[in-house]
């Protein structure tokens, strides 16, 4: 009954997918949705930017590992990055009327600093979107009880996702979504006071204090240089490398007005820090309820605990109401994020190489569609490699924008709010921050101060001399 309930919800997101593909007519219908989304619509797609497969598994799996400063670059980094974007970059580029952030560097500089830029931008969701992808088969093998295994329920998931995001674009994103938020808040809500009402558990503070008392609250690094940069690190790779990125961009693009773009990205963060902690709390109950089945997950893989405990010590009823919502989490991430790459590929790598006259709205429209299908084949290829090498969710997530913050920040940063900035100060940004970044990872990838924030002051330092050796010269 519960794999059948599934079933139906699977055919129901799929359906909503294809509902929306009927408001598609051109590819700015596809990659903005016309622009004409209100402002719950927004609220619930910037929540669903992060959470996803790593808020309700990766997260807590981290938390009862380690503890809670582990969870420095998610949700604290990306909750940072959807406020900040918010802030200081919805609004200017809600006024350029861009189709898609690459198009930014264009305007802003040049067509070589788009298209590395933008294909940076792209490399980077391999990791993201392979998280979700992983994710959704490690519930259907869990759902199953292994006779659908990881492998079989990523290749299932992918299909999933692909069907509904492959017609709709953003407007299957976004009405999908509004359906999926629902899902899931009320969803984790109700499992979160089934929970709570345990015997065993009792409440919310027997939790905490549980928590506290086993040092899970530690928070802060040793008070020891190498410790102190890398905890900052930590946060910056997500808090700043994942504000260059198309996802975030194209949800706030998607507002009916920059007032929607602003707040709605500023709330929609906000939500997502404070509700990242009901996943947390739920796992961590637990190791109140099962202690011995906690211990051996832990020790296999933490990731499995919350679903696991779902699945043997509540009703059908909530295993449906948790089944549904961790779908829905991973899905509605799993679309934007899928979207995201190909609409950035097709618009600022594969347009480019086309004369702009045979280059029609229609033409953008199906090339856009054809590379979300090629993309979903190097994520089930990336998905594969990573349980293979078995990388955690959380730590693919993690991964998944040091390029950004090595090369694409500061180009934007400077962009936006340096008049100096130019070309030549673009070029060595990327330049030096690509080089140095992956330099360090060959010869020092643990050294204290990570490879990605020694590329993120590479960038810098070649924004500023080339920007200003150039104004020098020509004064």
């Amino acid at each position: 009954m519960l794999i059948g309930f599934v079933t139906l919800y699977l055919i129901l997101s799929i359906g909503i997918g294809l509902f929306a593909a009927t408001k598609v007519h051109n590819a700015s219908d596809y990659i903005t949705a016309g622009r004409s989304l209100p402002m719950i619509v927004v609220v619930a797609m910037v929540f669903a930017t992060w959470f996803g497969a790593e808020t309700v598994l990766g997260i807590p799996a981290t938390f009862l590992s380690e503890n809670l400063g582990a969870t420095i670059s998610d949700p604290f980094g990306a909750s940072l990055a959807l406020i900040l974007f918010g802030l200081f970059f919805a609004r200017p580029l809600y006024r350029m009327k861009l189709l898609t952030l690459g198009d930014f560097f264009r305007q802003r500089y040049n067509r070589p600093v788009e298209m590395v830029i933008s294909l940076a931008i792209a490399l980077s969701y391999l990791g993201w979107v392979s998280a979700q992808v992983v994710a959704l088969g490690l519930v259907f093998n869990v759902l199953s009880d292994g006779v659908v295994t990881q492998v079989q329920g990523i290749y299932i998931g992918a299909t999933v996702v692909l069907l509904y995001t492959l017609f709709g674009g953003m407007w299957s994103v976004a009405l999908t979504t509004l359906v999926q938020m629902t899902v899931i808040v009320l969803g984790l809500l109700w499992i979160a006071k089934l929970v709570g009402d345990m015997p065993e558990v009792n409440g919310i503070a027997p939790v905490i204090e549980h928590a506290a008392a086993a040092g899970k609250f530690e928070f802060w690094p040793p008070m020891e240089w190498a410790a102190v940069i890398t905890f900052i690190a930590g946060f910056l790779t997500m808090g700043l490398g994942s504000i260059p990125q198309q996802d975030v961009f194209q949800r706030a693009n998607a507002s009916r007005n920059e007032r929607i773009a602003v707040w709605a990205t500023v709330i929609g963060g906000t939500l997502y820090f404070v509700f990242a902690a009901v996943p947390i709390y739920l796992t961590y109950s637990a190791t109140l309820v099962d202690p011995a089945m906690t211990t051996a997950l832990l020790a296999d893989d933490a990731q499995l605990v919350l679903p696991s405990f779902v699945k043997t010590h509540l009703p059908l009823y909530a295993q449906i109401i948790f089944y549904g919502a961790l779908l829905s989490v991973i899905m509605s991430t799993a679309s934007g994020t899928l979207l995201a790459p190909s609409v950035t590929i097709s618009e600022n790598i594969i347009k480019e190489f086309m004369p702009h006259h045979r280059m029609s709205q229609q033409k953008l429209l199906w090339v856009t569609r054809a590379v979300v299908i090629v993309f979903t084949g190097l994520v089930v290829f990336y998905s594969l490699w990573s349980l293979q090498s078995e990388t955690s969710i959380h730590q693919m997530v993690a991964n998944a924008y040091k390029v950004t913050l090595a090369c694409a920040f500061v180009p934007l940063v400077a962009g936006l709010y340096w008049k100096r900035a130019n070309n030549l100060g673009a070029g060595l940004s990327i330049g030096l921050g690509l080089i140095t970044w992956i330099a360090m990872e060959v010869i020092a990838p643990d050294a204290a101060l990570p490879p990605q924030f020694s590329g993120l002051i590479a960038s810098a330092a070649g924004m500023l001399s080339g920007s200003l050796l150039l104004t020098s010269s020509r004064n």
